[in-house]
């Protein structure tokens, strides 16, 4: 379908999925060549983790379908089920809006039904963020599942690239573009703290950390301990202020969010928000004397801003990492220690200098083009691609 207008449909479930997907969204939004088809799912449409819905509508964008699957427990037993629920769902979306193309980023268990169901329906698939290592996340099956389940593969670094290949992906359908996360920070003009502080309605007159604690969904020891150790090393720290943000809707999430309610409660140095936005998210990144946490976006967009990121415990452990990201396992003095190591001035002033490995430049310009510019038919059959080596 070369030179045809092609129907491009776009998948969301998370508030930060949302914000890495948002540039590449206009893009395809406001060419004449392309129709952006959009769905939201997961976590986008539940009220306890922010119903971030409403954000999308407040950028512009037109949610062409809702599907709904998040259950009221997030036992293994529940997740599964929303899981089958996603299914039926996206089964019915795609019959509807009949997309020439999907696009997926991740390894979260909502976009593993999303390729399910494209791949019985015949839709090709581009997946962003293949071939990345996470050994602490059952979201490390899940990513190289929907690797082979794709036809066009945006890795954000080379060696991702090399792993997707070597999973017999065809090279010539593989692309090194970056991570499209960091494209806001070429396009976004971020919050003062002042401003930050007003949006918020929480004066941020201290020097302050960003946490993000997420499930480890193959975990080494309970959630719940871990999140305790590092609330504990957190307590430590009456002089400084914490923005905490929710974690996912992952198994046992909202045992961990009701932890973190009766911890913010008493405690008029911590913030405890379901969803910041991305311009805040970021803005707050900017301005922090540390980012601390599980999150992947501690990572990937963190040293790009010059600041720390502590990254605690498994869940982003195989993660290539710039020099700004102190790793320690979930033990609070361990925690304490790290946090000191990020507060020294020799840290600070280091890591205003740091090269991010996930940036590259205009990750969804390119990963735009590409898709443009591709033949659909040419990608719908998919043959295993062996790589030779010499056999002695």
């Amino acid at each position: 379908m070369m030179g045809e207008t092609k129907n491009i449909c776009v998948i969301t479930g998370t508030r930060a999925e949302y914000g890495l997907l948002q540039n590449l969204m206009r893009r395809i939004h406001e060419s004449d060549q392309t129709v952006l088809q959009l769905i939201a799912t997961g976590a986008h449409l539940v009220r306890e983790f922010g119903f971030t819905l409403d954000q999308i509508e407040a950028d512009g964008f037109v949610v062409d379908k809702k599907v709904d699957m998040l259950l009221a427990s997030d036992s293994a037993v529940s997740v599964s089920k929303s899981m089958a629920l996603a299914q039926i769902g996206f089964s019915e979306a795609f019959e509807e809006l009949a997309p020439d193309l999907l696009v997926l980023l991740g390894d979260r268990y909502e976009m593993l039904s999303a390729a399910s169901s494209a791949l019985i329906a015949g839709i090709p698939i581009a997946h962003i963020h293949g071939g990345e290592v996470t050994e602490g996340a059952m979201d490390e099956s899940i990513r190289h599942a929907i690797t082979k389940m794709s036809h066009l593969h945006f890795a954000s670094t080379l060696e991702y690239k090399n792993r997707i290949e070597q999973m017999g992906e065809n090279p010539d359908h593989v692309f090194h573009v970056g991570a499209p996360g960091l494209d806001h920070l070429d396009v976004l003009t971020l919050l003062s703290v002042d401003e930050l502080s007003c949006s918020l309605q929480y004066a941020l007159d201290k020097p302050f950390g960003v946490v993000t604690y997420h499930p480890v969904t193959i975990p080494n020891r309970p959630n719940i301990d871990a999140l305790n150790e590092l609330l504990a090393a957190i307590n430590h720290y009456s002089d400084r202020q914490f923005i905490i943000t929710y974690p996912n809707a992952d198994t046992f999430g909202r045992q961990l969010i009701d932890r973190l309610k009766e911890f913010s409660t008493s405690r008029s140095n911590v913030l405890l928000t379901a969803s910041l936005g991305q311009l805040r998210y970021l803005s707050a990144l900017k301005h922090c004397e540390f980012v601390l946490g599980n999150s992947s976006s501690g990572i990937i967009e963190v040293p790009s801003l010059g600041r720390p990121t502590i990254n605690i415990g498994d869940r982003q452990k195989g993660r290539i990492s710039a020099n700004s990201v102190i790793h320690c396992n979930e033990e609070r003095d361990e925690i304490k220690q790290a946090v000191q190591l990020a507060m020294s001035p020799e840290v600070q002033y280091k890591v205003r200098t740091t090269i991010n490995p996930y940036k590259k430049g205009n990750a969804s310009g390119q990963i735009f083009e590409r898709l443009l510019a591709i033949d659909l038919k040419e990608i719908q059959r998919k043959p295993f691609y062996d790589i030779v080596k010499d056999i002695k």
